[in-house]
């Protein structure tokens, strides 16, 4: 962040205290987290489980130079600068808006029920062949991670990318309205979070919050075949909206698909000349391209000129990715999220894949499916098939009546199902795996086969 002084900072979140002895004092970071504060850190004591105004003595002897306050006034520190104020967590969120003001770059922000970390990823690669870019680090895409991303932004930023997650109806609308993006993204419509919002349109009207702060003049760029979004982009000016997508009638399609283990190849409509090429496994992380490339056309950035970076982008960490094995195998690490359009696409990817080996699937719990979880978790058997992987294993207790779908078709040797016993999955599996294996290993966070990976790269 570029310092910022303390009266600035008053004016801009509304402090309501006499701030005439500290007028000279400036903060080069904002921190909520006591035990991660440095000198000439502004410290935001929040309010969740633990009560951050219970820290500001840890606060203080780390450093910080001053702290928003929203306690009676008589409860702050003798002697230490405090801004007060109504409400600690709008006012780091006022100052986030403001600093994106001060600093004033074009604001991408991206949502979807899955793929949006890995768009991320992609459409920064996309931008910095043009532009200094800022992105969302790791999942730190909510209420408080969203501002506290703009927070740690460069002021030399041209371009921030904003990941927008959610589990309520309402969620993305602050973020967006907090953010103004000139470009919106939405990823996909899945299931994620159907036991809050009920319905997958529950879901679609959720994403489209993300145009609530939209720049009268922005972009929302969406996958043109979701049925769900057609009447909800209505709204939008045509020259507003950008579609991608598998057919013909989007904006950008892919021309030609090349898949592979390690890299996915494809040429679009837009430029069919030019070959594009992305260094994961997945025809389903094409339309995630797509969407990074169609980011980067509308800030002027031709395939051309983002192809090169495209081919060598981050993915974040635990996103469908290689991982060495024990035996000598290979581990295929998404166990970081998961529902069912997106199990089923990796499934089918997966289920392709060419090795001297066998094809082994380790399949969690997908979370937060609500009343439809059973249905959604046993319409994933229809993309195991027998013959393409040979053993699966199946753990928690959503996971039983898939292991019931697919006992019609599997013999019983090659399925394997665990309610909550993860030691026993992890030394079965230890078993089972031998050379030149690929594993794949799917699952909601929350779940935790993350526990398993780590075992099987030891």
């Amino acid at each position: 962040m570029d310092v910022l002084s303390l009266k600035e900072i008053a004016l801009a979140v509304g402090a309501t205290n006499d701030l005439s002895d500290w007028t000279t004092i400036e903060v080069d970071k904002v921190e909520f987290d006591s035990r991660k504060l440095e000198k000439g850190s502004l410290f935001v004591p929040l309010k969740g489980d633990n009560d951050g105004h219970d820290y500001i003595q840890s606060a203080i002897e780390k450093g910080a130079s001053a702290a928003f306050w929203s306690e009676a006034i008589e409860k702050a520190p003798v002697g230490f600068p405090v801004l007060v104020v109504e409400d600690t967590l709008k006012a780091l969120q006022d100052l986030a808006k403001y600093y994106l003001k001060v600093v004033n770059p074009k604001v991408v922000g991206i949502t979807g029920s899955n793929g949006k970390t890995t768009t991320k990823d992609m459409t920064e690669a996309v931008i910095r062949s043009k532009f200094k870019v800022h992105k969302t680090q790791g999942n730190f895409n909510n209420h408080i991670g969203l501002p506290m991303t703009i927070l740690e932004m460069p002021s030399s930023t041209e371009v921030i990318i904003l990941e927008m997650g959610m589990n309520h109806a309402g969620e993305i609308k602050v973020l967006s309205e907090l953010a103004e993006p000139d470009v919106a993204v939405i990823t996909m419509i899945g299931e994620s979070h159907i036991e809050y919002l009920g319905s997958r349109k529950g879901i679609a009207a959720a994403k489209m919050e993300i145009v609530a702060g939209l720049k009268k003049n922005g972009t929302l760029i969406y996958p043109g075949e979701e049925e769900l979004l057609s009447p909800l982009v209505q709204e939008l000016e045509p020259k507003q909206r950008i579609t991608f997508g598998t057919g013909k009638t989007n904006n950008m399609y892919p021309v030609t698909i090349e898949p592979g283990m390690y890299q996915t190849k494809f040429t679009t409509n837009v430029a069919p000349e030019i070959e594009c090429s992305i260094p994961v496994l997945g025809t389903y992380n094409v339309t995630n391209a797509m969407a990074a490339l169609m980011v980067g056309f509308t800030l002027g950035i031709s395939v051309e000129v983002a192809s090169p970076e495209l081919a060598k982008f981050n993915l974040t960490k635990n996103r469908t990715e290689w991982l060495a094995g024990i035996n000598n195998s290979m581990i295929l690490n998404d166990a970081y999220n998961a529902n069912p359009t997106a199990m089923k696409a990796v499934l089918d990817n997966f289920s392709e894949l060419m090795n001297e080996g066998r094809k082994i699937a380790v399949l969690g719990d997908m979370l937060e499916l609500g009343e439809t979880s059973c249905e959604l978790h046993a319409s994933v058997a229809g993309h195991i098939q027998s013959t393409k992987i040979d053993e699966v294993f199946l753990f928690g207790h959503e996971m039983a009546v898939l292991y019931e779908a697919l006992k019609e078709t599997y013999p019983v040797e090659q399925l394997h199902y665990f309610e909550d016993d993860k030691l026993t999955l992890i030394t079965s599996l230890k078993k089972s795996i031998k050379r030149d294996d690929f594993v794949l290993v799917k699952s909601s966070l929350g779940t935790d086969l993350l526990a398993v990976v780590v075992e099987l790269t030891k």
